[in-house]
């Protein structure tokens, strides 16, 4: 190993070994006390950033990005300074608090989100777990990737959007690429692109979460915009009409969102800076029966009422902040900021939770799940799952996929992580997977 490393270093120049001392030097600096600090007897002595003034040093923290931030806590004791409470574990209300925790609580206050007064039992200290919640809200509002039938959609490493896959499929999806269409080509060619491509229309603007059905796309962007694109039937892209977008084109009438989601019946829904709810698509859906089911937009319709074209808020969370959504198949599941869900919508196979197969047009909280805080949901097309913020997952409707093996009415703990918490769920029409805490990957 002695030789590998010589031969590393005389591999580089004059010019780039001096930049990697000066890097060495600032890191050197950052975490070690300056030669005139001494440090008393038995105590670590002062780092720079310790000695910085307590309004100076939140404002550098404040610009760190939550993984820099855990890293950090874990490098240097001064910025946890978590000291371990014994049962029964009440928050002291003059309790020190290092920067981090200080800077943790008022990201999650900034967003909404309440914070429990008593560490949770699972918790070993303040730091790490409000470290997770800050992680797993961010999972709300950054999805890189999002798949529909035969075509995916990317964000990368700059913010900018590209996709790949085909359209104009047998189901009649169209324009889900996103690139404009040459007057020349055929109209009825199969567009399709082979690796990632960027989206030209968007490459000046900075994506930060997509969503996709086998109709058509969203996008948002840093600035909470939405973008739109593909199949325009039954109000699915939120223009106001029902015509088709090649090309991403800005919902107009949505600001500040937060989070997005895209749904198999060609709903959609997003979520913006205040925790209100907005949906808009098909107000119903038709069944392999020949009836017709409610499409969970979570408000009443007129029965000549096909659509909503435009996005509309949810009038029933006026008194909740709704924190996260996602779409099944003619059903939705919303997150409180109190940790709640509800679901509204068909319910084939049980899969509101609810107990019985009884549609519910407007959301319903799921009462057998009260009295625990969930951080995730992910619906399928028949079944749902739920995750704790203990890691303990929940799963109830279709069998094939509720990690039970048989229908289940009402949720119910997924036995097969008993023991072992998990720490991100996800579901497909009739399939689930799961990643426990130690990265072990189930579906």
């Amino acid at each position: 190993m002695t030789a590998a490393c010589q031969a590393a270093v005389w591999s580089f120049s004059d010019e780039q070994a001096a930049e990697g001392l000066v890097f060495a030097d600032g890191l050197r600096a950052l975490f070690l006390p300056p030669p005139a600090v001494a440090s008393s007897a038995g105590q670590q002595p002062p780092t720079l950033l310790q000695l910085l003034p307590t309004d100076l040093l939140s404002i550098v923290l404040s610009h760190l990005d939550t993984s820099d931030l855990a890293r950090l806590a874990a490098t240097c004791r001064f910025f946890w300074r978590d000291v371990p409470t014994s049962p029964p574990r009440p928050m002291p209300l003059l309790r020190p608090m290092g920067p981090v925790e200080t800077e943790l609580r008022r990201r999650l206050t900034a967003r909404g989100l309440r914070i429990v007064p008593s560490l949770p039992k699972a918790a070993l200290s303040w730091v790490p777990y409000l470290l997770k919640r800050v992680l797993r809200d961010a999972l709300w509002r950054e999805a890189p990737l999002a798949a529909g039938d035969n075509f995916s959609v990317f964000v990368d490493e700059g913010g900018r959007l590209q996709t790949c896959g085909s359209e104009n499929t047998e189901d009649g999806g169209e324009f889900l690429l996103g690139h404009a269409v040459d007057p020349e080509a055929d109209p009825d060619a199969l567009r399709s692109i082979g690796p990632p491509t960027l989206v030209p229309s968007m490459q000046d603007k900075r994506i930060v979460s997509v969503a996709a059905s086998q109709w058509h796309c969203l996008a948002l962007s840093c600035d909470g915009e939405v973008y739109s694109w593909g199949d325009g039937d039954f109000g699915s892209l939120g223009h106001t009409d029902n015509g088709a977008r090649a090309v991403p084109s800005r919902i107009e009438s949505l600001s500040r969102v937060e989070s997005i989601a895209a749904g198999h019946d060609r709903t959609s829904a997003a979520v913006d800076g205040d925790g209100r709810l907005f949906t808009w698509g098909p107000a119903t859906a038709p069944t392999h029966s020949g009836g017709t089911m409610p499409t969970g937009l979570g408000y009443a319709h007129d029965s000549q009422t096909e659509s909503q074209l435009t996005p509309k808020w949810v009038e029933a969370f006026s008194e909740d902040r709704v924190v996260g959504v996602s779409l099944g198949r003619g059903f939705t599941l919303a997150v409180t900021d109190a940790g709640a869900i509800f679901s509204f919508g068909w319910s084939r196979h049980g899969a509101l939770g609810h107990g019985s197969f009884e549609a519910e047009v407007v959301p319903r909280r799921i009462e057998t799940l009260q009295g625990r805080q969930f951080v995730a949901v992910a619906p399928g097309s028949f079944h749902a799952l739920a995750l704790t913020e203990e890691g303990e997952l929940y799963g109830w409707g279709n069998a094939k996929s509720n990690g039970h093996g048989r229908d289940e009415l009402t949720p119910q703990r997924v036995t097969a992580f008993i023991g072992q918490p998990v720490k991100h769920v996800h579901s497909g029409g009739y399939s689930s997977c799961a990643v426990t805490e130690k990265g072990k990957l189930y579906t």
